[in-house]
């Protein structure tokens, strides 16, 4: 697992296959997706070595329940203690309640999904003890408030996570670019129905979940070129997702970031 920082407040950790991110505020971190299974360990072992303690890790974050971003959320949640939070469509899957519907793919898709099913790890997920269930216009205790977008398509229930206060959106697989040419698509994977709360977005790093980045925080606004990307994040320009939500949300055993 490659570790790679981003911004002063957030690391990526990049798996082989898919990535999950981590936000740092003060001593209290969160985590957004989880990796495949197995990450746990990997996982905790990362945040020890940039000098935090897993246990400072208070929450997990779900985009949705695909293994590439679910399947280590158990096992860190047992390490560390963290709250598991997911969508209210997805958190049956997470919990292992039900099997989860099988992703339709585009043509494109199909040789991406067999290279990276090579890559996936056998067996089934840990389920989480728990899982907080989360749903549009949500406002999350980190990151200065951070904003839940549902954005159906890619799930049911995948999400975005809207950081006004910092200009950072957190898209999972709702905003991918295409292998071909970096065109900005809208789902990996895809279910039925569009997702077009976040339609007009600049593409994310690709598949395995997308990190967006405005140059000034706050309000998002639309612009007819994007500039252009930096490896794992990218300048945000969107339209359709400032639509922040006025509920705040504090989990049972999760404090508010400091």
């Amino acid at each position: 697992m490659d570790v790679i920082e981003l911004l002063p407040r957030l690391h990526l950790l990049r798996f082989p296959v898919g990535q999950a991110y981590l936000w740092r505020d003060g001593e209290e971190l969160t985590l957004i997706d989880a990796g495949t299974i197995g990450s746990g360990r990997p996982i905790a072992d990362a945040v020890t070595a940039l000098g935090h303690a897993p246990r400072e890790v208070r929450r997990v974050v779900l985009t949705h329940f695909h293994e590439d971003h679910a399947g280590g959320a158990g096992e860190f949640a047992a390490l560390s203690g963290a709250e598991v939070l997911a969508h209210h469509l997805d958190a049956p899957f997470v919990r292992g309640e039900l099997p989860g519907p099988p992703p339709k793919f585009e043509d494109w898709e199909r040789p991406l999904h067999a290279a990276a099913a090579r890559h996936l790890p056998p067996g089934t997920p840990v389920p989480p003890s728990s899982v907080t269930e989360v749903t549009d216009g949500d406002v999350l205790g980190f990151g200065g408030g951070a904003h839940v977008v549902h954005v159906p398509g890619h799930t049911d229930g995948s999400i975005a996570l809207y950081l006004p206060a910092r200009g950072v959106l957190f898209t999972g697989d709702t905003v991918a670019a295409a292998p071909a040419d970096g065109t900005p698509v809208t789902g990996v994977q895809p279910g039925p129905g569009p997702t077009p709360r976040l339609r007009g977005t600049v593409g994310g790093p690709g598949s395995g979940g997308g990190l967006l980045r405005s140059r000034r925080p706050g309000p998002v606004r639309r612009h007819r070129r994007a500039p252009r990307a930096r490896p794992g994040v990218v300048p945000l320009r969107a339209s359709g997702v400032a639509r922040p939500g006025r509920r705040p949300v504090q989990p049972t055993g999760t404090p508010a970031s400091r």
